[in-house]
């Protein structure tokens, strides 16, 4: 493919996926702004990301590549540990303490655009040079699915903002965290086993960013009916994508 149209194939799904997920807190939507500046870290995230998978991708040494826990460990820890920290590192670096993260909602909205820069870049650097295949394989799957864990994730990091204690958003956190690493994790090893299990295990990535996704409906629902079922509280903050 033409060099542009594959950055426009590679960018077009994380930024429709922004979108759909700035409307849903139709309310109060964040500043445009400050959303920007989050997709844009969440960007630089992911070549941070390089360095540090290679780096703990040396750990991977001291397991037999033919055990299943050679591909457990790149799937939960190289992958899906390192990329879900740094996301949520990007948002309690940019959005955690603003001013306009005032709702639990606002901490899906900030984490999913954090994970949507993450796989925007990502997504770039696989599919430029590549096929049509590979953009639209990845625009229906490996995008969807940084947005998914990182949306989970964004539910108890709304929550977190708003705990009672330190000890209950440390707790909360660490819980948003392991859902999205759990997430994560298991798309990736679903995918790592493939060659050795046969290709039904790929096939399965499907539903796990299905599932994943009504589970983020849900608690995205939860998150609007504690903020007062997305009623305005005080105007809007920002303006429609």
């Amino acid at each position: 493919m033409l060099p542009w149209l594959s950055f426009a194939l590679a960018a077009a799904p994380a930024l429709i996926l922004v979108r759909y997920f700035y409307r849903q807190d139709r309310a109060r939507p964040e500043p445009k702004g400050l959303v920007l500046r989050v997709f844009l870290v969440g960007v630089l995230s992911a070549l941070v990301a390089i360095p540090v998978e290679l780096l703990v991708g040396l750990f991977q040494r001291s397991f037999n590549p033919e055990k299943v826990w050679y591909p457990l460990f790149k799937a939960f820890i190289v992958a899906g540990l390192v990329e879900e920290y740094l996301k949520l590192t990007v948002v309690r670096l940019t959005a955690y303490r603003a001013q306009a993260f005032d709702e639990v909602m606002d901490g899906v909205v900030y984490t999913v655009v954090a994970g949507l820069g993450f796989a925007c870049l990502e997504n770039i650097l696989y599919v430029l040079g590549g096929s049509l295949a590979t953009a639209l394989v990845r625009a229906f799957t490996a995008v969807p699915l940084h947005a998914v864990a990182s949306g989970l994730m964004g539910y108890y990091v709304g929550l977190a903002r708003f705990a009672a204690s330190k000890r209950a958003e440390r707790a909360l956190i660490a819980r948003g965290l392991l859902t999205a690493v759990g997430v994560h994790g298991l798309y990736d090893f679903l995918l790592f086993v493939a060659p050795r299990w046969g290709g039904w295990t790929a096939v399965l990535v499907v539903p796990v960013i299905v599932v994943g996704f009504l589970a983020l409906r849900s608690r995205m629902r939860a998150a609007l009916a504690a903020d007062g079922g997305g009623l305005p509280q005080g105007g809007q903050r920002g303006a429609s994508l």
